[in-house]
């Protein structure tokens, strides 16, 4: 077995005329049957133009929500404004074979949503051996999805000659500049996934020079601290946090803005009332911010600095967006990501300010803190086109 990737881009040459069966991350939110926020989809543009250049026969797979019960044609429709393809409605031999067996070097289809088949979620090799049956070759190009267990995810790769997509290696790039990177490195967590997020933050207070703590997760060091938080959404698990606050490279809100019985005021974290609830981060805490942002070589951001989806209270992390806008970071000193933030930078209509945003929410958080995924590990698995004859 091999120990390296092998990647897409590197090795065009050998899927000319070949199925190859691209996972891509087509998680959007969907509205009145239209993609909401397309930062993903147009993220994979590029692969599969590369793939239709190459006359590979592209077979695109993806999945939309959590139980499967959404369907993937406003993402056809989305493509379709792009380029021609077909959608395959149902992973029935009736569905598939005819639309595989009409295609042409360069086409392209896109099948019905994954998860709504039994056995992706559930990582059948039943389901796995179907899906590598329509194809050639694998590439994994969702990095987002690939801290799951999945068949698509981990057990294809075993079947196929697997390549890492160019997305997924950037990723992999940018994101392990953290564990080596240029000081000073400012890391900034916000959120609200306490128990997904404190493995981070007890690793970047090793590594970091400044580990600013915002959103909900500040709450609970508020807690730790003795101050009352509230009507505020806290972790309810019992974790023993107090030696962190002890730590000199963490920081804490300094103030907050928080919603009174009538009106949203700013006050300091040990101010705040019963019957009050932190929702932002306050002012002057935006301006410590904005001096860690100015003094930076590396930043690191995931997650919101407040509950950015009530109205009035999206200001700090806009406020945090258009201050990193505005440094100008160039390439390698800034990675932002999770989903909410994307978002955020899209809705702002500043995403080309950014010179890297990860697609990931929780495999970003995951690769951080373990510094690989279960379906990069699968990539390794590897054999060579040459090695894999169709049928074994």
């Amino acid at each position: 077995m091999a120990n390296t990737i092998l990647s897409m881009k590197e090795h065009l040459d050998v899927m000319r005329g070949k199925r190859v069966l691209l996972r891509i991350d087509t998680n959007v939110p969907v509205k009145d049957g239209r993609a909401l926020d397309d930062f993903r989809l147009q993220k994979i543009l590029s692969t599969i133009d590369l793939l239709r250049k190459a006359r590979a026969r592209v077979l695109l797979l993806g999945h939309i929500g959590r139980d499967g019960a959404e369907s993937l044609r406003p993402v056809f429709e989305y493509f379709l404004s792009h380029f021609s393809l077909s959608f395959i409605e149902h992973f029935s031999d009736d569905a598939v074979w005819p639309a595989l067996n009409s295609m042409t070097d360069g086409g392209v289809v896109l099948f019905e949503n994954a998860r709504g088949e039994y056995g992706e979620t559930e990582n059948d090799m039943d389901f796995a051996k179907r899906l590598a049956s329509f194809a050639d070759i694998y590439v994994n190009e969702a990095f987002s999805v690939s801290h799951r267990a999945h068949a698509s995810i981990v057990s294809v790769p075993k079947l196929l000659p697997s390549y890492a997509g160019p997305l997924l290696i950037s990723e992999m790039e940018h994101l392990s500049r953290a564990f080596h990177p240029p000081r000073p490195f400012v890391f900034v967590l916000g959120g609200i996934k306490f128990e997904t997020k404190l493995p981070l933050i007890e690793k970047f207070l090793d590594t970091a020079d400044y580990c600013f703590v915002g959103g909900a997760l500040a709450h609970s060091f508020f807690k730790a601290r003795g101050y009352e938080i509230g009507k505020s959404i806290v972790d309810d698990g019992r974790h023993d946090i107090k030696t962190l606050l002890k730590n000199k490279k963490l920081i804490l809100p300094v103030d907050v803005v928080v919603q009174t019985s009538s009106s949203a005021v700013v006050k300091k974290p040990n101010e705040i009332l019963p019957d009050e609830i932190i929702l932002d981060a306050g002012p002057e805490t935006l301006k410590r911010l904005e001096i860690l942002a100015q003094e930076a070589r590396f930043l690191l951001w995931n997650g919101p600095l407040g509950d950015y989806l009530q109205k009035g209270f999206e200001k700090g992390t806009e406020a945090f967006v258009r201050m990193l806008a505005a440094r100008e970071f160039q390439d390698g000193e800034l990675v932002v990501g999770g989903g909410d933030t994307a978002a955020m930078i899209s809705e702002l209509g500043l995403i080309g300010k950014f010179p890297f945003i990860s697609t990931g929410g929780g495999a970003m958080l995951e690769f951080l803190a373990n510094g690989t995924l279960q379906g990069i590990e699968a990539l390794k698995n590897h054999k060579r086109y040459s090695e894999i004859q169709k049928g074994n």
